[in-house]
């Protein structure tokens, strides 16, 4: 199937750096999630996925397929044109951007807008780590938080947690006492200092705090599932720790949204998504960061069991524009294939599959996040 045509929703994304920034990172850091020299320098080059992608970029830029020629050519570009080259030839519709990954390092979301229509994703962690040095009690840290996400600023269209990353996906409900005997030690510990985030009961009181704003206000809750960078124990993050919070009656309205296909727990991914009506999956960074083979699979195996109207597009990318375009440029080759292989197995017709497409392309996103504008 050929889907080149069809605009897409970019459902998660982050920013990019601004070029100074960017100058301080090697060209692979962009292709992994590992962190020590050896990764970034050496082996993640050697991975199938950067090898296809710096073809797939020299075909972009018109230049040899080399890593030296690649740096040249976007350097004789520079960071706008070649963003608007990227961001032209992913044929982007609308862009949702969580802001808060390298936050101090990045384009704000107005510099997107030049090339794209951008709204925001709001990270739970970091609003709650911004209030933290500025509330004297847990009372204040509380309604200060409250005020900040009910009702959610207007350019809001989803939350966003990372708890995966800090203390796994196995949330729970905590009550204002819990949350205020850790806040009140670490407030002890931080006085007025900004300071990372990562105690549990806290971050579970900010998440569901979320939940309970998400519901009243009917948007979504994206949530980190799956592989990521070192920080995360991949054994915490299987969506299927969620289940008592998506089963939680108060949280019914809000919608779970689990990125990056939940990437090694992608048929879990898949079940959840099948059998709770306020559960959406999407398969950014698992297209384009594994082989060929490997999206095909994780598409395919999303596809075993998720109703096609709750599957959307990423690129989860960041940091460089090349990924926004790669993001888009295999999303669609790949559903393509899959879709292929659907209607020649008789699971779809033709026409289903045409819809289909655009649906998980466009149409669910913009469903889902109230997308207007399109």
């Amino acid at each position: 199937m050929e889907l080149s045509d069809i605009p897409i929703v970019d459902n998660h994304a982050n920013n990019l750096l601004k070029p100074e920034a960017n100058a301080k990172y090697p060209f692979a850091a962009g292709f992994t999630d590992g962190r020590s020299p050896e990764i970034i320098d050496g082996h993640a080059k050697q991975s199938l996925s950067y090898r296809r992608s710096l073809r797939d970029i020299a075909a972009l830029l018109e230049c040899e397929a080399e890593e030296s020629a690649i740096l040249a050519k976007r350097k004789e570009l520079g960071w706008q044109q070649l963003t608007e080259i990227c961001f032209r030839a992913a044929k982007l519709d609308a862009l949702l951007l969580d802001d808060q990954f390298l936050a101090d390092q990045i384009l704000p979301l107005e510099w997107h807008q030049k090339f794209v229509p951008v709204r925001r994703l709001l990270r739970v962690e970091a609003m709650a780590e911004s209030l933290l040095p500025h509330a004297k009690n847990f009372e204040t840290f509380r309604e200060m938080f409250r005020a900040e996400i009910d009702p959610p600023p207007p350019e809001v269209v989803a939350f966003k947690t990372i708890a995966a990353y800090r203390t796994g996906l196995d949330i729970e409900l905590v009550s204002a006492e819990e949350a205020e005997l850790n806040f009140n030690a670490i407030k002890k510990t931080i006085g007025d200092k900004p300071a990372r985030l990562h105690d549990k009961t806290l971050i579970d009181f900010a998440v569901t705090t979320a939940l309970f704003a998400a519901a009243k206000h009917g948007i979504p809750v994206q949530f980190h599932t799956g592989f990521g960078d070192p920080d995360l124990d991949l054994r915490l993050a299987n969506p299927l720790h969620l289940r008592p919070l998506i089963e939680e009656h108060r949280f019914r309205k809000a919608q779970f949204v689990l990125l990056h296909a939940s990437y090694p727990y992608t048929r879990e991914a898949g079940y959840l998504a099948s059998v709770y009506p306020n559960v959406y999956l999407d398969f950014g960074v698992a297209v384009p960061h594994l082989s060929v083979a490997g999206m095909r699979c994780v598409l395919g195996e999303l596809l075993e069991l998720t109703p096609t109207t709750k599957v959307m597009y990423s690129s989860g990318a960041r940091v460089i524009p090349e990924l926004y375009y790669l993001g888009a440029k295999w999303g669609r080759k790949i559903l393509g294939q899959v879709l292929e292989g659907a209607v020649e197995d008789g699971d779809l017709s033709a026409r289903e599959a045409d819809d289909v497409a655009i649906a998980i392309l466009w149409g669910n996103a913009r469903e889902l996040y109230e997308l207007d504008f399109l």
